[in-house]
């Protein structure tokens, strides 16, 4: 029978100070001990994954490559990912804590039609190592950190996700990112409205943080327009907007704005011409209102954006006057 993860006991957890080296949080040293006992696992668990989330959400939907290697337990480091492979299996868990998937990585791991992963098994013989851990979390119902590794030493988490197939005809687990789908009797042959419902799923867990992740890296973490530098204040607006023909999740059509300015964006009250220049629209230039229009709105009129270093990480020309033209007409 499963042990559901979220009646695990938890472990009282400090607050996370804002440092680059991750906190020395505090638990039992029974784990220390060989092997560890369920409960403590699925608590320290569920401790590491609500340290991920708030240490994310601080830099800006992502994590370094160091904060994971280096985070600590009691004094006692617990790397959250592995040195050197794509898989982290602490010797005293029984189930794996966490899998990276790279864009062009060794491995042949993709993003299914369905909107499942499939993660192929690891080096060496299936059925022990680090894939016996990883089908023990099959068999235990545990949930997994998902890192999508874009850009070099930079990790956006997906989490929790959830093995729930076995396949060892193809060599490879199935990934879900939701727990309903451990609930699914035969996953390989999913329904319409299940298909759909995971399509969705992708599209908002994997697809638009690896896209913020990937404007915010290239615009180092700074709104374009006002040059704020707190990430979690930051978003990843597009240019075209999804859906549209032109409306790729690629670095060159978006924008790293501040929320404030994203909103403004959105709602053609600020828009940005080819040449980089930001406009407010002029019936907001009039406007008499408090220190937040006047400081925040109507004093980037004319401004030009803080660009990226690498030119083809710059806003394209082409997608800004699309997008330049719509701001125009609506006003």
């Amino acid at each position: 029978m499963r042990r559901s993860f979220t009646d695990a006991r938890r472990l009282d957890h400090p607050s996370t100070r804002r440092f680059a080296r991750p906190d020395v949080v505090h638990t039992p040293r029974v784990w220390l001990a060989a092997g560890m006992d369920s409960a403590v696992e699925n608590a320290l668990r569920k401790q590491i994954f609500d340290w991920v989330r708030e240490r994310a959400e601080f830099n800006g939907g992502f994590l370094h490559r160091d904060e994971l290697l280096y985070y600590h337990v009691r004094g006692e480091k617990l790397p959250i990912i592995d040195f050197s492979r794509g898989i982290r299996n602490p010797a005293d868990f029984t189930s794996t804590l966490s899998i990276v998937s790279t864009v062009n990585g060794p491995y042949d791991d993709a993003e299914s039609d369905d909107g499942l992963l499939h993660y192929a098994y690891r080096k060496g013989d299936p059925f022990t190592g680090d894939n016996r851990k990883l089908r023990n979390a099959l068999h235990t119902g545990s949930p997994l950190i998902l890192f999508r590794k874009e850009v070099k030493n930079i990790y956006t988490p997906v989490l929790p996700v959830y093995v729930v197939d076995d396949e060892p005809e193809n060599s490879q687990f199935i990934i879900a990112l939701d727990e309903s789908f451990t609930f699914i009797p035969d996953i390989r042959h999913l329904t319409t409205p299940q298909r759909e419902y995971a399509r969705r799923l992708a599209k908002q867990r994997l697809h638009q943080p690896a896209f913020r992740t990937r404007v915010l890296v290239a615009y180092e973490s700074r709104c374009t327009v006002c040059e704020l530098k707190h990430a979690s204040l930051l978003d990843a607006a597009h240019i075209v907007p999804d859906g549209q023909d032109l409306g790729a999740p690629t670095v060159n059509n978006g924008l790293s704005l501040c929320k404030i300015h994203h909103a403004a964006y959105d709602q053609n009250m600020l828009g940005v011409t080819p040449d980089y220049e930001v406009q407010i629209a002029l019936d907001l230039l009039a406007e008499i209102d408090g220190p937040m229009l006047k400081h925040g709105i109507q004093e980037m009129h004319g401004r030009q954006l803080t660009l990226p270093h690498r030119r083809r990480d710059r806003p394209s020309r082409d997608h800004l006057a699309w997008r330049f033209a719509q701001f125009a007409s609506a006003r």
